[in-house]
């Protein structure tokens, strides 16, 4: 009954309106766009819901090129919703509207696309000497002081020992609470807090023992996951929309997004992609998680899982490995949790590389959900303290903080540096274990001294360059890996104009990345271009060992071909079969309900389900 009365309230309130001298200007909000029907602008899900007679949904409504803030606030209220949050990062906001009148706003003119406001959800001791942090403090004295970092996930404690300066106040700036509006930094879910002293933590109450990578660093907290560790993309998207506008008064230079949902469109339709893109524009560095569908429910190694925004070229996208409780970097491995590219609807290459997230030691918070339900893995510190300073969690949550403090050592050492230039020197300093594919590793494994050198050399070119047999000494731009070349400070392909894997520049140059050492001094300078088609270049996505014409033929169910006997991207019953056989048992992104992201297989059909992209 009060779902009916919603969807007959819905048209009594538009034809209200419509009777009323607002009639003219209402019709011109609504006049039906002309470009491909309404349909075109709806996300699948959305689509599945516009048909529905009854019922609301909560949504994320852009407004093409010039379209007020408050014009597309009339349009949801004249059929009948209501607004919510204001995105003007990406010229949009959210809403909840009668799935009756979806179709209606899609079909306004003044209307670039509608998607569901989709739930998110959160996805030291050994870790910095294994990635080569310690050294590069030990070395350069760096430690992240002046480089504000943003984090977007379910707040910070409100003290901790770890966080404390040489003042003994807290090292947090400012706290933003887009769940419940309260002013003071807290975390009832527990995971920011994690991820904070990954970034941050100066190991006060371990003697310095379980320090973040970057223990200067300074915080922004953002809190847009609740106690259960939900959220929607609405308030990550108000979240980084709050960054860029407050990006110079607290010098943030890295947003860490250790939340993510499933994909579902493009990364050039999805709202919150496109927010960190405009973040990314703004000169700021995002560093997002891969996810943890690495491995299906029988056990086996799955491709496909990466999820949002880690689908996005713009960001930093980080899978985790294992440092297996030693400092030594020959016995690391993959976390088999760990997402694998190829990414869903773009099918790009992802991720960008992997650092430590298993067993990752870091702040606990005793008011946290975490603080009870994980009580088995708290550990004490070194000193007397009141509760159990710390937690030990796995996850690419753990991993991708790791990569963001890594990037406050670079920026201590270059602040200069652009997003795509750090991306780049990360990509090209990793250390490649041959065992693991660039769908799985990446460019490989995080080393932060490499980074550190190259981000000095970036700084100071007139230096001589450096560089270790064990780097990868490759960028993988797009969906093609390229080496046997050397990155140089003055390449076109780190501007922030410039979309990570494009051909070619605004003014239609080829993107260039450095030289070609085409001898063995590298002195022959040479475009190291996108699409380099030399032995130096090979396909990401397909690898080599994809033998046949069917490696690379697209059909119109979208079977791309087989390795191995392993289908790729097989969509003809309807679902999306990504490395694995066709019989519906490995389902990635396949079916849904009501916006609950349903993952290998799995069956949710209680309208309460939540899409637990992860818990740890």
């Amino acid at each position: 009954m009060r779902t009916s009365r919603v969807g007959f309230c819905a048209s009594l309130t538009l034809a209200v309106v419509l009777a009323t001298p607002l009639a003219a200007l209402a019709q011109t909000l609504l006049v039906p766009g002309s470009q491909n029907g309404s349909t075109s602008k709806l996300d699948p899900l959305l689509q599945k819901r516009a048909s529905q007679f009854f019922g609301s949904t909560r949504v994320v409504v852009r407004g093409v090129d010039g379209v007020s803030l408050s014009q597309l606030s009339f349009i949801v209220q004249l059929t009948g919703g209501s607004v919510g949050r204001l995105l003007p990062i990406i010229g949009g906001l959210s809403a909840t509207v009668p799935n009756l009148s979806i179709s209606t706003i899609a079909g306004s003119s003044l209307v670039a696309h509608v998607s569901m406001d989709r739930v998110a959800a959160g996805a030291m001791e050994r870790t910095g000497p294994t990635v080569g942090a310690t050294a590069v403090r030990q070395e350069f004295g760096y430690d992240g002081s002046g480089v504000g970092v943003a984090i977007i996930d379910s707040g910070i404690t409100g003290w901790h020992d770890d966080l404390t300066d040489s003042l003994g106040a807290q090292r947090v700036a400012r706290f933003v609470d887009f769940v419940n509006g309260r002013q003071s930094p807290y975390d009832d879910f527990g995971h920011g807090s994690h991820v904070a002293g990954i970034v941050a933590g100066n190991g006060f109450d371990s003697g310095g023992a379980r320090s973040g990578i970057a223990p200067g660093a300074q915080l922004t907290v953002l809190k847009v996951l609740d106690r259960t560790g939900a959220g929607r993309i609405s308030d990550v998207i108000a979240a980084l929309g709050y960054v860029v506008a407050h990006r110079d008064e607290l010098n943030i230079k890295i947003v860490n997004l250790s939340v993510a949902t499933g994909v579902y469109e493009s990364y050039d339709l999805d709202p919150l992609t496109l927010a960190a893109k405009a973040a990314v524009n703004a000169g700021i560095v995002v560093v997002a998680a891969a996810g943890n569908y690495g491995r299906g429910p029988n056990g086996s190694t799955e491709y496909g899982g990466i999820t949002a925004p880690g689908n996005a070229p713009w960001v930093v996208t980080v899978g985790a490995s294992s440092h297996m409780g030693t400092i030594d970097r020959s016995d690391d491995t993959i976390a088999a949790f760990s997402s694998r590219g190829p990414t869903a609807v773009n099918r790009t290459a992802k991720p960008d590389l992997v650092a430590p997230g298993v067993g990752i030691e870091s702040l606990s918070d005793p008011l946290s959900a975490f603080y009870s339900t994980d009580a088995a893995y708290l550990l004490p510190g070194t000193i007397p303290t009141p509760y159990l300073p710390y937690l030990s969690l796995s996850g690419t949550s753990m991993a991708t903080p790791v990569v963001t403090g890594t990037v406050a050592l670079m920026l201590q050492a270059n602040p200069a540096l652009t997003p795509n230039a750090v991306k780049a020197i990360l990509e090209y300093t990793a250390q490649i274990y041959p065992q693991y594919n660039a769908l799985t590793e990446g460019a490989g494994f995080l080393n932060a001294k490499g980074a550190v050198d190259l981000a000095r050399y970036f700084a100071a070119p007139g230096d001589a360059y450096p560089f270790s047999s064990d780097w990868s000494a490759q960028i993988i731009w797009g969906n093609r890996a390229v080496s046997g070349g050397q990155l140089m400070p003055d390449a076109t392909g780190w501007s922030n104009s410039i979309i990570w894997g494009a051909k070619t520049t605004q003014m239609g140059a080829a993107a260039a990345w450095g030289v070609i050492c085409a001898a063995a001094d590298c002195t022959d300078p040479a475009s190291w271009t996108t699409w380099d088609t030399t032995a130096a270049s090979q396909n990401v996505v397909w690898g080599t060992t994809c033998g046949g014409d069917d490696c690379t033929t697209l059909s119109a169910n979208g079977l791309v071909g087989s390795m191995g006997g392993i289908l790729i991207w097989d969509s003809s019953d309807g679902d999306t079969v990504v490395w694995g056989t066709n019989d519906g048992d490995t389902v990635v992104w396949g079916t849904n309900d009501g916006g609950d992201t349903v993952v290998w297989g799995t069956s949710c059909t209680d309208p309460s389900c939540q899409p637990v992209i992860w818990n740890k």
